[in-house]
């Protein structure tokens, strides 16, 4: 069974970047969405941008313009490139995998089974 494993959080000053990643182990990541997903302190989990097998992708609107999802499939591996991040960015980002919906709609559902996520802090 396909299991993903986050990594690449860190601390990070308002205006930097940092690059999460998201890597699949014991199967091909070729044939499922991926969905990076933030829960930041006293909030619900909610997703910040997702990407289809096909490529297609969707962004919350707090990270349009700054955040990219990307996936190569080579590496088993979907990034997620965060730049000019800003403190509200703070939080433990998870991914999770999909089979079937569509980018905006994957990053709108809610998954019962998550990782232990990646914490990324920012702040001066």
């Amino acid at each position: 069974q396909l299991q993903l494993v986050e990594s690449g959080g860190g601390l990070v000053q308002p205006g930097g970047s940092l690059r999460l990643s998201c890597t699949a182990s014991r199967s091909s990541l070729d044939y499922y969405g991926v969905g990076w997903f933030r829960q930041a302190p006293g909030k619900e989990r909610a997703g910040v941008a997702c990407v289809t097998n096909g490529g297609s992708t969707y962004y919350a609107e707090s990270v349009k313009g700054r955040f990219t999802i990307s996936r190569d499939n080579l590496k088993n591996t979907v990034f997620l490139q965060m730049d000019n991040l800003k403190e509200e960015d703070t939080g433990v980002y998870y991914c999770v995998k999909e089979t079937y919906l569509g980018a905006q709609a994957m990053c709108r559902s809610t998954y019962a089974s998550w990782g232990q996520g990646t914490q990324v802090t920012v702040s001066q």
